[in-house]
């Protein structure tokens, strides 16, 4: 009888563990297509606005078409190089995102920069790795995904007219944000800034938050003028930031609205063809991760 029960505890041991390695696979490997992108179907498409890239001013630092701006500053806030691309859309369907491949699904990733080049953009960031975490996805004015997270998820919607703003997904329905104009939303988070006040507190963050960290952010100042950030971090030039530190920093480039992207190792900003800052997981090695899409300007 022992030796029955030794034999059934190993074959239950077995199992478990296979379906634990099962469950882990398919969250983090396995790649599953749920849709392909429909650019008949987008309301932003990127053949619809681009810049002007062959008479536009471009260096390292700067771009003009003498319609749409991109200026790229650095600066060095709390032992941590911080990258601004301060942006000047001459129409909001200017701001444009993009999956890896052109997929909606899970596991589905490239790097940033492969993303962006893959689109011709002069200038991108990480998204929100829609493909990691649950909640609504809106992209380029098709829903993707109407789940909800949490009644308490912060999400960040991009309205057609260029305007954003963080809304609760138990107040509405992603088709509800749809029918009243959304193009883009994002379901990563908290809200860093709304109506130009810091909204992210340290005393209600969980220890990762607190945590100094790479990030990437996205803010709204007015009407068609937006700012890409991303900061480095996890390195021994840079400590990284706070949430608290990033809306700070927000707040004091003028912005209305801003919000928290896919951070850490994913924290990349694309700009004329190269990788600006140091994207890193650990320190150890500069190097992109790769991420389910981007946020790009073309």
């Amino acid at each position: 009888m022992n030796k029955e029960v030794k034999v059934l505890s190993v074959i239950y041991m077995v199992v478990l563990l296979a379906f634990t390695v099962y469950v882990m696979l398919d969250a983090f490997v396995i790649k599953r297509t749920y849709s392909t992108v429909d650019k008949s179907a987008e309301t932003v498409s990127s053949d619809d606005v681009t810049l002007d890239t062959e008479d536009a001013d471009v260096d390292d630092d700067s771009f003009s078409d003498g319609e749409n701006s991109i200026e790229i500053t650095e600066y060095r806030i709390n032992d941590t190089t911080v990258y601004v691309a301060d942006i000047y859309l001459a129409s909001p369907e200017g701001l444009k995102t993009a999956f890896a491949d052109d997929i909606y699904g899970r596991n589905v990733t490239k790097k940033t920069s492969k993303i962006a080049e893959d689109n011709n953009a002069i200038l991108a960031i990480n998204g929100d790795f829609y493909s990691a975490r649950s909640g609504y996805v809106i992209r380029n004015g098709v829903l993707y995904s109407d789940r909800i997270a949490s009644k308490d998820q912060e999400d960040l919607v991009i309205y057609a007219d260029g305007s954003m703003e963080v809304i609760m997904e138990g107040n509405i329905t992603a088709q509800e944000l749809l029918d009243n104009g959304a193009v883009q939303v994002f379901c990563f988070g908290p809200a860093l800034v709304t109506n130009h006040r810091v909204v992210a507190d340290e005393d209600e963050e969980v220890d990762q938050h607190m945590e100094s960290n790479p990030r990437t952010a996205i803010g709204w100042i007015s009407d068609t003028h937006y700012v890409f950030v991303v900061s480095d971090g996890r390195t021994d030039e840079s400590e990284g930031l706070t949430l608290r530190q990033l809306a700070d920093f927000m707040k004091g480039l003028g912005c209305s609205v801003a919000y928290n992207l896919d951070g850490g190792g994913s924290s990349t900003m694309y700009y004329n063809g190269e990788v600006i800052n140091n994207p890193t997981t650990n320190g150890d090695k500069i190097s992109e991760r790769k991420v389910s899409d981007i946020v790009y300007i073309n």
